[in-house]
């Protein structure tokens, strides 16, 4: 989360404080809110700046850049499930080994989303995002060309570091960008296509006749692509501004904005947010350990780590390697892995669009115990001996019905949150904490699990990750805070308070 995916709202009318422009800056942008008519600030309600709102060709392009990142996230960590089964022939390699290779991507992700989060502050979005652009081509061509099983995992490394990089500066890189009135939209672009990304590597997977080094490679196209379209692009104006670039701000305004767009009163709002971000008393990783803050730590790492101890990536990473172990056909199993990519991107798009009606802590809770439930039964088949023939397509259908809870529910939770639950002057540290948390979490769960199989059985392994279902609700119910609808000044404010917990949420908004 995946890295800071929701809109930048623009702030208020200058008269306002540093803090709620701060605030109100980043608050995500509700549906409705996107063809309110502003109204005045004396009324306490909200009035947006005139950013231009159009879109132009350069906005355009800024928002496929993401999305191509996107995608190469979700068939970069998607495309080893069918590959692995022509891996472990060509190398004659055994369950380690494959686990090996299946997270060496996500040990690079750890690194690339803690470096990439201070590149993009040093170096600014642009050129971060031209170097995990060029990582991606270079891991991916290393990759599609290793002669050995150390190779290819050190290979999978470094691209791990591009996904991570990705996942940590594209979205707000077009968050930085867009106009106000499509920016929450353009950002979506990025959740959406890593579940493209993921149907992809699975159609590629079931295609048996393209060769795995084929299929990874053929992630060099899109990564070169992204290169080529950043080299067109401006820097973030916010970065500019921070580094003391006012002109240079003004000048990437209005290469994106239409022609003919006053861009000063943007730019002097961008203004007003940098400097009350350089004057706040908490700020950066140090702020991460005020005891105020402590409490949205605690939620946003816990949420992220409940988020990969779900089992999503059990299915996604393994499926046909389980599915095979227990008697079903290379193709069998690699349909049944599309299957689990299309439901996985038509849970998230049905997710993405109910979620501010349901509300995300309400989603996830109803959405868990039915990941729980559907864990159990495919337990159940493989303990009892029934994962037979006979019984392939109420195994498929369990399969799919788990997907479909976890995609949609809490797995929409981990990205999401880390751009609303912290404050604003620790919001891209804990962003950054929060991506680790659940990258580290990701990579320890693929280097155990086949070992795990191996030990307590298959049956159990799956009741193993229905316990965790469980533990997840638990944990969510007592300390996840509902904070659809608050605005970030509202969601920090109760936070300073000391009053984060679900029933100080509670009530009217």
């Amino acid at each position: 989360m995946r890295p800071a995916h929701l809109a930048w709202r623009t702030p208020r009318s200058s008269n306002e404080g540093a803090s709620r422009r701060c605030a109100e800056w980043e608050r995500p942008i509700t549906a409705s809110e996107h063809s309110a008519a502003p109204t005045s600030a004396t009324t306490g309600t909200h009035q947006q700046r005139d950013d231009g709102g159009e879109l132009t060709g350069a906005v355009v392009i800024v928002a496929l850049v993401s999305a191509i990142s996107g995608l190469l996230y979700g068939y970069d960590t998607g495309i080893i499930s069918g590959a692995l089964l022509q891996i472990s022939d060509e190398f004659a390699i055994g369950s380690g080994w494959e686990q090996v290779i299946a997270a060496s991507i996500l040990a690079g992700a750890v690194i690339g989303a803690l470096v990439c989060s201070r590149l993009s502050e040093r170096l600014g979005r642009r050129k971060t995002l031209l170097i995990v652009a060029t990582v991606f081509v270079l891991g991916s061509l290393a990759a599609s060309l290793s002669p050995d099983p150390v190779t290819l995992s050190l290979s999978r490394v470094v691209l791990g570091f591009a996904v991570g990089g990705a996942t940590q500066t594209a979205p707000v890189y077009v968050a930085e960008l867009a106009p106000s009135a499509y920016r929450g939209r353009l950002v979506l672009f990025f959740q959406i296509a890593i579940g493209v990304g993921i149907l992809i590597a699975t159609i590629v997977g079931a295609t048996e006749s393209v060769g795995w080094r084929v299929a990874i490679g053929a992630a060099v196209v899109p990564s070169a692509l992204m290169l080529l379209l950043m080299l067109r692009l401006p820097d973030s104006p916010r970065w500019l501004v921070k580094a003391g670039q006012a002109e240079r701000a003004r000048e990437a305004l209005e290469r994106v904005r239409p022609p003919g767009t006053d861009v000063s009163p943007e730019l002097h709002d961008i203004s007003q947010l940098v400097e009350a971000e350089r004057t706040a008393k908490t700020s950066g990783w140090r702020g991460l350990r005020e005891p105020w803050v402590r409490p949205a730590l605690v939620v946003g790492c816990g949420l992220a780590i409940f988020t990969q101890l779900s089992g999503i990536e059990m299915i996604v990473y393994y499926s046909p390697t389980i599915l095979t172990d227990n008697g079903f056909s290379d193709s069998a199993a690699l349909r049944v892995s599309v299957a689990l990519g299309a439901t996985y991107l038509i849970t998230q798009l049905i997710g993405l669009a109910i979620i501010d009606r349901v509300g995300r802590r309400r989603l996830t809770l109803i959405t868990l115990p039915g990941a729980a439930l559907a864990l159990i039964v495919l337990g159940t088949f493989f303990v009892t001996g029934n994962s037979g023939e006979a019984q392939v397509p109420y195994i498929i259908a369990t399969l799919i019905t788990f997907m479909a809870f976890t995609a949609g529910g809490i797995q929409l939770m981990g990205w999401l949150t880390g751009s609303e639950i912290y404050p604003l002057a620790t919001r891209e540290a804990g962003a950054a904490a929060q991506s680790a948390s659940l990258w580290g979490t990701n990579l320890l769960i693929t280097l155990t699990l086949l070992s795990i199989i191996d030990t307590i059985g298959t049956g159990q392994t799956f009741w193993l990750y229905a316990a965790f279902n469980i533990a997840g609700f638990v944990f969510l119910y007592r300390r996840m805070p509902e904070l659809t609808g608050r605005s970030l000044e509202q969601i920090e404010g109760r936070l300073s308070d000391g009053r984060f917990t679900p029933a100080d949420f509670a009530g009217a908004r």
